[in-house]
């Protein structure tokens, strides 16, 4: 009989951004495996938030702050995908931060960047 792994994954209720990343310049692979071809030579902002629906809110302020495209956007996993140029994105996520933190009180996470 073969040892297998279990991975158990949880979902822990939360008023946060866990993920605030910029990635300013993607391999091309990047955007294949996550099916963002018209995104290709773009920077990538990724933010995970919970609770879920925030994601909603999330990618309206985003889209509203700076010239970036919601690239993917799931409101069951809390997660948005942000195309643009590198200061676009970094200045959406910036502000979705802010105004989650102050309209929602969900707390918010730093940015990095790759």
């Amino acid at each position: 009989m073969s040892d297998k792994t279990r991975v158990i994954q949880e979902s822990v209720p939360g008023r946060q951004i866990t993920i605030a990343h910029v990635i300013a310049s993607p391999d091309k692979r990047v955007y294949e495996k996550i099916g963002l071809f018209d995104c290709e030579k773009e920077a990538l902002g990724i933010l995970t938030i919970t609770p879920g629906e925030a994601a909603i809110v999330a990618a309206d302020v985003a889209s509203k702050a700076a010239a970036v495209t919601v690239a993917f956007m799931d409101r069951f996993s809390g997660t948005v995908v942000l195309a643009g140029d590198v200061t676009a994105v970094e200045a959406s996520i910036e502000m979705v931060n802010s105004t989650l933190n102050e309209l929602l009180q969900i707390q918010s996470a730093p940015v990095t960047k790759s």
